[in-house]
């Protein structure tokens, strides 16, 4: 079932009203320029491990090729990608509060009310085997 966004937009006076499937639309976004900025070989990889959610395993038999080809594409077609996510004209696919359109400004933390973690409790691995 999908969801039909209604959106308002206010130029003084005068506004206007617009329907759009905007899950959808990402959806579409997202795929037709994954497909349009990656090689056949890279496209694959990135269809079965990205949208279909194949471990390196299964895409590393299925492809016929060995695990150091498929983790060196897999950082190529991440580092490529993620620029062009966020480069893209005239709405970068990446962040997604900027494609949504629901960007809320939000306060400054001030230092003194942060989270900070004290020294004493380190979290320390233990180093030999505990009986």
């Amino acid at each position: 079932m999908c969801k039909v966004t209604l959106q308002v937009h206010w130029s003084g006076k005068d506004f206007r009203m617009s329907y759009g499937r905007k899950d959808e639309e990402y959806i579409a976004d997202f795929c037709l320029v994954s497909r349009r900025h990656l090689d056949d070989f890279e496209y694959k990889i990135f269809k079965y491990h990205f949208l279909l959610g194949a471990d390196w395993k299964l895409c590393c038999r299925q492809l016929k090729i060995d695990r150091g080809t498929f983790f060196h594409a897999v950082y190529r077609i991440e580092q490529r990608l993620g620029r062009v996510f966020r480069e893209l004209q005239p709405y970068g696919l990446y962040p997604l509060e900027d494609y949504f359109g629901t960007r809320v400004p939000r306060e400054p933390v001030h230092p003194s009310k942060a989270a900070v973690m004290p020294a004493s409790s380190a979290v320390r691995p233990p180093l030999r085997r505990v009986a």
